[in-house]
């Protein structure tokens, strides 16, 4: 899953969204210089991922893309499914996704101490352009990948993707709400795991 699912599945704790915002930058045990509630939200997001990168339908999407993009489908997968989720957001929240993602910028710029260097010099650019929201359109959905098929230099061919969005986009979608009802359900499951043993 990308930025949006991360931040959505970590509930109402600031400082655990921080965490599983943050994740993909913090190997090993690095986690545990952080605050103990980033701390659980770093745990949630490599459960979250590990549960994700093994999931058969998430595998069938990716399957789906694997002959034009390798072993780039998966990040493709995880930009596709926020599309789904930006889109179809009043399914899962009450509060609008401007609003939404208003206060998790805002939620950034709170606690901008705690962020690792390369998410601080990311959030100018992710704000500016608006990601999170954007995500909700296929315009913004391309300008994502770009910037993807840009940091590997243009050797992904990600930026191409958007083509099979279109075509196989019904069967995109349906995969998407069937795993990401599965996968609501583990994170809520996970996190009082996480809660519980951080406890004893």
């Amino acid at each position: 899953m990308n930025f949006l699912a991360h931040i959505y599945l970590s509930g109402d704790d600031e400082l655990i969204t921080i965490g599983n915002f943050i994740a993909d930058g913090i190997r090993g045990r690095q986690y545990k210089k952080f605050p103990i509630t980033i701390q659980k939200g770093i745990l949630l997001h490599r459960h979250i991922d590990t549960f994700t990168d093994s999931h058969p339908i998430v595998r069938q999407s990716t399957k789906r893309l694997h002959k034009n993009y390798s072993h780039y489908s998966g990040v493709i997968v995880d930009i596709l499914y926020d599309h789904f989720l930006a889109k179809n957001w009043p399914r899962y929240s009450n509060v609008g996704l401007d609003v939404y993602v208003q206060n998790f910028y805002q939620s950034l710029e709170m606690h901008f101490d705690l962020l690792p260097v390369r998410t601080q010099k990311m959030i100018p650019y992710m704000k500016a352009d608006n990601w999170l929201l954007n995500y909700a359109n296929i315009e913004g959905i391309q300008n994502v990948l770009n910037g993807m098929n840009r940091r590997t230099k243009n050797i992904s061919g990600m930026d191409k993707a958007t083509m099979e969005l279109k075509q196989f986009y019904a069967e995109f979608e349906m995969e998407f709400s069937e795993f990401f009802e599965e996968l609501r359900t583990y994170s809520k499951l996970k996190l009082v795991e996480i809660e519980t043993e951080f406890k004893l």
